[in-house]
Parts: C-alpha cells; sequence; structure tokens
C-alpha cells in the first residue's frame, strides 16, 4: 500500500513540473516576439488609435421631403340613367372629348314622349276650363267654389306637365362638365337598368395628385406652396404642382397627414391613377454645416461626435468628444446646428477604439489606392484630401454616344386651371 502511495506523489510532482516549464516557455517566447501594434505605439508609451475622419462641410442645404401620391383627375363622374330603359342612340365615340351640356346617349323616349303630349293636352283643356270659369263668375253665373276648382285643376295640369317633361330629359344622358369620354359600356339596343355604367367622363385639364406626408411636417406645409413631381412612366421630365389642400385631420394608423396638389395638365401629358414621386421643399439655407451620418454617437437620448484636435506634441493628434444638435437628415448627410464649426475634423470609423477624451488617433486615408506606400498622416485633412494627380480616364467624343434631345411639348395658352378659384 506504502509502495502505490508513493508512485502516486511522484506522478503528481512531474504533472507539477511539465506545466510549470510549459508555462515559463510560453511566456519567454511571447515576450521575445515584439507586439503586431508596436509601430503604432507613441513614444510616450500611449497606445495610438487609427481612425477614419471627415471635414466639417459648409454646403447648400435643401430642407425637403420625398413621398409617392397617386394622379386623379380634378372631376370624374360614372355617367348612369335614373330610370330604366334601352339605349336608342349613342353620340360620342370612345376618348372623344365632350363639352357641358352635350348630348351623348338617348334613351328611347316614345312612352315618355307620348305622355308629355298628353299632359300637354290636359293642360290646355284646364286653361280653357279656368279661363271661361273666370267669365262666368263675373257675370254671376256659377259661384266663387267653381272657379277655384278649376285652378286647381289647372295647377294639376300644369304639375303633370312638368312631371312628364322631367322624365323625357331624364332618358338623355348629358355630359356634366367638360372632360374626354372613357371607353363606352354600352351598345345600341342594350336594356338598361336605373344605375348601370354607362360611360366615364374625365376631366384632365388639371390633375390632382394626392399624397402623405409624416406628421412632424403638417405645420410647415401651406396652401399654394409649391411641389415637384417625377412620374415613372415619363422619365426625366419633372412637373410643378401647387397645394391646394391640406387635410385637417392626422391619419391615426400612420400618424401621417394627407395633401393635395394640382398639375397643369392642359398638355394632356399626364392621365389619371399614374403614379407620381412627391418632393416636397420646405427651405433652402446656405451654409449649412453638414458631416457624414456615420459620425455620429447617440447616446442617453443625445448625439455627440468624436472631434481630432492637435495634441500637446507637435505632429500628434487626441480624440475630444463633444455633444452636438442635430437638424435636417439627408442620405448620408445630417446637419450640425450646434457644437462644430465649418472645418472640423470629426472621426467616421473608429468610435469604439475612443474611449476618453485624449486618446491618441492616427488618421487613415482609405482614399489611398492599394499598393501605393502610405505617407505619414502630418494633419487630419490628409484623410480627406483626395489625390487630384491621379489621371482620370477621358472619353472620346467619337466613342460617346449622343444623347436625342426629348422634343418640348407645344407651349399651351390661357390660365392655370389650377389657380382658378
Amino acid at each position: 500500500m506504502a509502495y502505490k502511495k508513493k508512485y502516486a506523489v511522484m506522478a503528481l510532482v512531474g504533472v507539477c513540473l511539465a506545466s510549470g516549464a510549459a508555462w515559463w516557455y510560453q511566456n519567454k517566447a511571447t515576450s521575445a516576439v515584439p507586439p503586431a501594434g508596436a509601430a503604432a505605439t507613441a513614444a510616450s508609451g500611449q497606445r495610438v488609435s487609427a481612425v477614419e475622419v471627415a471635414k466639417v462641410e459648409a454646403v447648400t442645404l435643401i430642407d425637403e421631403m420625398q413621398s409617392v401620391g397617386s394622379l386623379r383627375s380634378r372631376q370624374t363622374v360614372m355617367l348612369r340613367p335614373e330610370v330604366a330603359g334601352r339605349v336608342k342612340q349613342i353620340f360620342i365615340n370612345d376618348g372623344q372629348r365632350v363639352e357641358k351640356g352635350q348630348l351623348l346617349v338617348q334613351l328611347d323616349d316614345q312612352l315618355q314622349a307620348a305622355q308629355l303630349a298628353q299632359a300637354k293636352a290636359e293642360l290646355s283643356i284646364a286653361l280653357a276650363n279656368h279661363k271661361r270659369n273666370q267669365e262666368l263668375v263675373a257675370q254671376n253665373f256659377i259661384s266663387k267654389r267653381s272657379l277655384d276648382e278649376s285652378a286647381a285643376a289647372l295647377d294639376v295640369a300644369q304639375a303633370k306637365l312638368e312631371l312628364a317633361a322631367a322624365t323625357l330629359n331624364r332618358l338623355k344622358i348629358m355630359a356634366p362638365f367638360n372632360g374626354v369620354a372613357g371607353l363606352k359600356q354600352v351598345s345600341v339596343g342594350d336594356y338598361l337598368k336605373d344605375g348601370a355604367d354607362i360611360v366615364n367622363i374625365e376631366d384632365m385639364d388639371a390633375v390632382l395628385v394626392d399624397f402623405r406626408l409624416p406628421e412632424r411636417f403638417q405645420s410647415k406645409i401651406q396652401t399654394g406652396q409649391k411641389t415637384q413631381l417625377m412620374i415613372d412612366a415619363l422619365p426625366g421630365r419633372p412637373f410643378a404642382a401647387v397645394v391646394q389642400a391640406v387635410d385637417p385631420l392626422i391619419d391615426a394608423n400612420g400618424r401621417s397627414v394627407g395633401v393635395r396638389g394640382c398639375v397643369d395638365n392642359r398638355q394632356q401629358q399626364l392621365r389619371p391613377g399614374m403614379f407620381a414621386r412627391v418632393k416636397t421643399v420646405f427651405g433652402v439655407r446656405d451654409k449649412a454645416l453638414v458631416i457624414p451620418e456615420e459620425a455620429i454617437v447617440p447616446q442617453g437620448g443625445r448625439a455627440f461626435v468624436v472631434k481630432v484636435v492637435p495634441g500637446e506634441q507637435a505632429d500628434t493628434f487626441i480624440s475630444q468628444r463633444v455633444a452636438v444638435k442635430v437638424g435636417v437628415r439627408q442620405p448620408g448627410k445630417v446637419e450640425i446646428l450646434e457644437g462644430l464649426v465649418a472645418g472640423d475634423t470629426v472621426v467616421t470609423a473608429g468610435h469604439q477604439r475612443l474611449q476618453k477624451d485624449g486618446t491618441a488617433v492616427r488618421v487613415v486615408d482609405l482614399s489611398r489606392p492599394a499598393g501605393q506606400a502610405a505617407a505619414p498622416a502630418s494633419s487630419p485633412a490628409s484623410a480627406t484630401a483626395v489625390a487630384a494627380s491621379t489621371p482620370q480616364p477621358v472619353a472620346s467624343a467619337a466613342a460617346a454616344p449622343v444623347a436625342k434631345a426629348t422634343p418640348k411639348p407645344a407651349a399651351v395658352s390661357g390660365p392655370n386651371p389650377c389657380l382658378k378659384g
């Protein structure tokens, strides 16, 4: 038994010695190899963090909002008969321009015309009887009551005549306003019930565009404001629209406000139902300060940026966290209202390495082509400089395709229909 314990103790001691020797060899080998970032260490011993930077630029900033909308006619109606009848005659063709009050479709009115003639005859008899009774009352041959009864009969006959005339007129389908007729849904001889579709009329001299904006813009959008439309079906041809109305009700589901604009369409280039991209401009600011969007570091409900400033030693730079006030956001850009000035340098990549102010930084210039020797960064501006000496390919004039000019639509005369009261 004692023999077994002796060998167990010797095995345990051997394992401990082997582990210690391995640990000593590993640490010795590691200390002999210099760290990979030794070249990026400052003379003071502080580690230098590599970052990407960008300059604060002063540009002309347009406060605008992009949205989508649909076009619709200024006036549109589907003509339907008020009474049943058979189509007797059609006076229009598909797509024809019509004028207000123009007769479009005539239903069979033979029975109603006969009723109108009967009503006229009854009115004539009632009128003659009433005149005769007036003469007899003047001679005291009949009572006043007979005169009153003849007057009432005359009124009834007059009402029957008006009713017959109104029924006859309902068999005439008229154009309610100036516009363009759509595709007919009926043919001569068809029997139509009341309410059946006949043809649609579209007033397209001006088209309306309905779109929605986020609720934060409800105080900025105003009646009479100009907007710009881009139609996917007509690329490269912008259209100007005038805001006619703003919906007073905010949509509770999408938290957006409805806006209706009007577009002058006397050239008949736009059609109802088209898809439109609407750009609404709320203001233009000169010399607005902007930085790349990735430079913003949100923290605790506030926005910060890391600014690169010169260090105490020559040709050294350190980080400085600055709180900023953000304005208008655009794709890839953010407006800065407070906290920075034009020409400041901010970090766009490498924020995670800058945990505290005063950290030494080294600017990385990613605009340098691969394989080219990197020159030492003497200032933060070197990260945003573009090599002007790099030759750019010049396209040959003979090889360049010749773009065909889009013919401009003919000018139209008369007042803008969108500006009519």
